[in-house]
This record gives C-alpha cells, structure tokens and sequence, in this order.
C-alpha cells in the first residue's frame, strides 16, 4: 500500500507547521527577552488578558466599598480604578460652564481608554463608573473584549441614595437623582446587587462566586450584539 500523504493532507501539514514555527518563536523569545535587565529594549511579551469587573450605578450606589472588599477577597492581583480618582487628578483651576461639558468627555474618553489598556497588558482591574450618559457605554463596548468583562449593576433605591449623598457631604445635592434614570437603562447585566439589602462584603462575595460560573454570551457581548446604528 501507498504510504504518500493525501495532497488534501498536506495544507493541513503546512498550517500545523507554520503554527508550531510560530510557537516556538514565541517562547523563544520569552526565554530570551529578561524584563528584569535594565538594558533589553525588547518589550516582553502579553502572556495572558486581564478581567474586568465593571461596576455600574449612581454615585452614592456603594460602589467603591464593594470594590475595596473585593480587593480583599479576589484571588490574584487586582487593581481598582474608580472614575473619581480620575477626577481628582485634574488641575483645581476654575472650568468655565461652557467648557465643562466637553471636558468631562475627554476625562471619560481617557478613563476607558486607561481601563482598556490596564486589562490588554494582562491586569485584572476593577472598575466604579457611572454609565449615565449612553455614549459611555458604547464607548466601553467598543473598547474592551466582551467575554473578559463581568458587568456588575450597583443597584440602589433612589431614597437610601439621595440619603447617602447627603450624609456624606463630598457631593453636590442632587448627582444621585440626576444620574438615577439612565445609569441602568440599557438592562442587561451579568450580575446585579442591591446594597440596601447586601453589605458591601456580601456584595463582593456574590461577585467573586459569578467568576467561578461565568455563562457565555456575557452581557457585553450580548449588548454588542444588540446595539442599533453604527459601530
């Protein structure tokens, strides 16, 4: 019998080769690449993709507590990037009215565009927004890999919110209820909490036990898929 290899075999050959010479050089030049020697230009490689926890609802929401709780919890390395951290980096110089708006949106723009590459060079970041404006949220879809973002709804009721606003006294009276109606109004989360109801401990733990159970499609995904218009 005939031992020659089906000429329909051999792309199929060729392609598992050009694969297998394309592995090699990538851990060859892992093994040569040193990030700890000062002196090689060479920029490591990206070994993995990170994961984002979006969290998502109204200031005063209790967003930024779960976030801490979650650093304290989550297995691996986490950062937390908070959109107020952002803002508090801006110079304190006065911003007339006329300005404001667009300024905000170059503060938003960057915000996701820091978020994205944090988790494109592997990092795992947890993120506090407030998608109150539906541009963010396209912006956000746009930007980072659907299947990498667990989306989190903060939920609160607007009277413990507009409450919380006012006890704690850094926030201008009214944010809350100003942001309330289009925080959530695009509706599909992976996951959602209620911290009227949850601490902020419990709230992470919920979080946490979804990155066990995570289902595909993801809300990300199922929203890019749903979104009208242009892309």
């Amino acid at each position: 019998m005939s031992t020659t290899t089906p000429a329909a075999a051999q792309p199929d050959q060729a392609a598992h080769n050009d694969q297998a010479e394309n592995l090699d050089q990538v851990n060859e030049q892992l093994a040569t690449s040193n990030p700890l020697d000062r002196s090689d230009p060479r920029v490591p490689a990206v070994t993995r993709q990170g994961t984002v926890i979006l969290l998502n609802g109204t200031s005063s929401s209790g967003k930024s507590s779960i976030a801490a709780e979650l650093l304290e919890i989550l297995d691996d390395t986490w950062f937390h990037l908070p959109v107020d951290a952002v803002h508090a980096m801006r110079s304190q110089r006065e911003i007339s009215d006329e300005d404001l708006p667009a300024e905000l949106v170059r503060t938003s723009m960057g915000f996701h565009r820091a978020v994205a590459g944090m988790a494109a060079a592997g990092n795992n970041v947890v993120v506090d927004h407030v998608l109150s404006f539906a541009w963010r949220l396209s912006d956000c879809l746009d930007l980072l890999d659907p299947e990498r973002v667990v989306f989190v709804g903060v939920r609160c009721p607007l009277e413990e919110t507009v409450a919380r606003e006012a006890a704690r006294g850094d926030r201008p009276v009214g944010q809350a209820a100003s942001q309330f109606d289009q925080v959530h109004a695009h509706g599909d989360y992976d996951l959602e909490v209620d911290t009227s109801v949850l601490s902020p401990r419990e709230c992470a733990e919920r979080v946490k036990e979804h990155l066990t159970h995570r289902a595909s499609p993801s809300a990300f995904s199922r929203l890019r898929c749903g979104r009208t218009g242009p892309t």
